[in-house]
């Protein structure tokens, strides 16, 4: 009985130490990393964008002498784009535009000036913070401006110049994101003949866009 007793207590020590041994064995894995995705700015991108601009107008009239008017208003338009971020952060990308004026203004006795169409082909240079772009941009720019002479018919030019601006564009989520830009642009001159009559016309324009943009 006494040699039955001691078999089994040795018997559960054996098993206990086996047991503690495979305890031992089994050393759990360490977990595995989940990759981390980086935002990035490079890819084509398109959106709208609204704001307000402010147009300055010189009309050297003939006969008349040199006026100026505000052509200021809203505008409304759309644009695309191309960036390519690079390691360092800095991005560089391609964008054009076009939009629609809401700018007409009288500039004497019944004759009206205004601009309608406009557009602009730029590059941007710019650093990314994360999902924050700080840009600097510019290049060619271009608007289809009208006046409006009483008895004559309307007569419309086409202006080229230039654009620089500044701006700021803010990643949402990965492929939706706002900006905040300013402009100035110098549209040049033109002039407006009107049976014998002419008006020079010289405009520039500062506005402040607001958009919303899709990048894919």
């Amino acid at each position: 009985m006494r040699f039955l007793f001691l078999s089994s207590v040795a018997m559960l020590a054996l098993s206990t130490v086996a047991h503690a041994a495979d305890a031992v064995d089994q050393v759990p894995s360490a977990p595995v990393a989940e990759e981390v995705q980086v935002f990035t700015w490079s890819g084509p991108y398109l959106g709208v964008h609204g704001g307000y601009g402010w147009t300055d107008g010189s009309f050297d009239i003939s006969g008349v002498g040199t006026l100026g008017a505000d052509l200021n208003g809203g505008l409304f338009g759309v644009f695309a784009g191309y960036n390519h971020q690079f390691s360092n952060n800095l991005v560089i990308g391609i964008e054009g535009d076009i939009e629609y004026n809401w700018n007409e203004e009288e500039v004497l006795a019944g004759a009206e000036a205004r601009t309608e169409l406009q557009g602009s082909v730029r590059g941007r240079i710019g650093y990314a913070f994360d999902r924050a772009l700080i840009y600097a941009t510019g290049g060619w720019a271009a608007t289809h401006g009208v006046a409006e002479v009483p008895t004559f018919s309307d007569e419309s030019e086409t202006f080229n110049g230039y654009t620089v601006g500044a701006g700021v564009d803010y990643a949402f989520t990965n492929n939706i994101f706002g900006r905040v830009e300013y402009r100035y642009t110098d549209f040049g001159s033109k002039t407006f003949d009107f049976g014998g009559g002419t008006i020079d016309a010289d405009l520039d324009q500062h506005a402040i866009r607001v958009g919303l943009g899709v990048k894919f």
